[in-house]
């Protein structure tokens, strides 16, 4: 009977944060149902986009709910790549995830704030205030995507590097199909300015990727 009560006891927080992080969306589909509804058929309908984009603020709840459900997955799921591919018994420190949680939000908060302050530079905060929401919106639906891996991770195939792969996989397919979605929508205001974007791309999307690659290495 040890064993098993141990097991449970690593298992406590996780259930704790995955339960936290499901109230989110429940919230949210409480109080936005259509809006909701639009949402989940995000890669497969453009209805979601074509309806808020425009009428929409990028701070608003359903926004702010879905993006703290994505952080609190997108952090969790960090985790378990940390425990899975690096040394399972620092992964038991208890610091580690409130770290990671404090790394995630200001990270995804700063790299938000200085595509805003683009937005003032170059006077087009309507047009980066729309780019800048429908990214966000498609890394909010990959969160849903890496809170079912979280649930496999924890309760079926623990931390099994093959759920992580095809979670990962999944995860870029869903934000390559928003920034194909940008690169189509916002074609003329990109090549005014191509080396901004290009130095934006490098320093914002691809230099974070390389450095974990490296870090998981």
């Amino acid at each position: 009977m040890e064993p098993i009560a141990r097991t449970f006891e690593q298992t406590d927080w996780i259930t704790i944060t995955l339960m936290v992080s499901l109230l989110f969306p429940l919230i949210a589909k409480s109080i936005y149902y259509t809006r909701f509804l639009n949402f989940i058929i995000l890669p497969f309908s453009n209805k979601y986009i074509t309806m808020y984009t425009k009428k929409e603020k990028l701070f608003n709840w359903f926004h702010f709910q879905m993006s703290v459900f994505q952080i609190i997955n997108t952090t969790l799921f960090i985790f378990f790549i940390w425990r899975s591919y690096l040394n399972p018994i620092e992964a038991k420190n208890p610091y580690i995830f409130p770290l990671l949680l404090a790394g995630v939000f200001l990270f995804i908060s700063a790299k938000t704030m200085v595509q805003l302050f683009n937005a003032f530079i170059f006077n087009s905060y309507t047009t980066f205030n729309e780019l800048i929401f429908k990214k966000l919106t498609y890394l909010n639906y990959a969160g849903i995507i890496l809170f079912i891996a979280n649930i496999f991770l924890s309760y079926v195939f623990i931390d099994s590097q093959i759920v992580i792969i095809i979670a990962l996989i999944m995860f870029f397919v869903i934000n390559i199909i928003g920034w194909v979605t940008v690169l189509r929508n916002y074609q003329k205001f990109i090549s005014t300015y191509f080396f901004y974007f290009i130095l934006y791309l490098c320093a914002l999307e691809i230099a974070p990727l390389v450095i974990m690659g490296s870090f998981l290495k």
